[in-house]
């Protein structure tokens, strides 16, 4: 494992920490303060803190299926081909 993965995989672990802490504070600690307090100011409405991670979901889960769908068109084409190629 070569120094540049560590630091890829060390970025990738600092952001995912980040955004974590983000949304946990957005979405679990922003009700219990007042909605003068300025710290509303920094984070989007509270309802896209249930609004985004359902798009992101759905998005993935499409994205999964749609990539599922065409690797099994993919291999049947391909095994129909085979066995064409046998009969001849």
């Amino acid at each position: 494992m070569g120094a540049s993965d560590k630091a890829l995989g060390g970025a990738m672990l600092l952001a995912a920490s980040v955004v974590f802490t983000y949304y946990t504070c957005w979405a679990l600690l922003l009700p219990f303060f007042d909605a003068s307090n300025a710290i509303h100011d920094f984070f989007p409405p509270r309802e896209w803190a249930v609004r985004l991670p359902a798009f992101l979901l759905v998005s993935g889960l499409s994205a999964i299926g749609l990539f599922i769908g065409i690797t099994m068109v993919k291999e049947k084409r391909a095994k129909a081909q085979k066995a064409k190629l046998r009969m001849a």
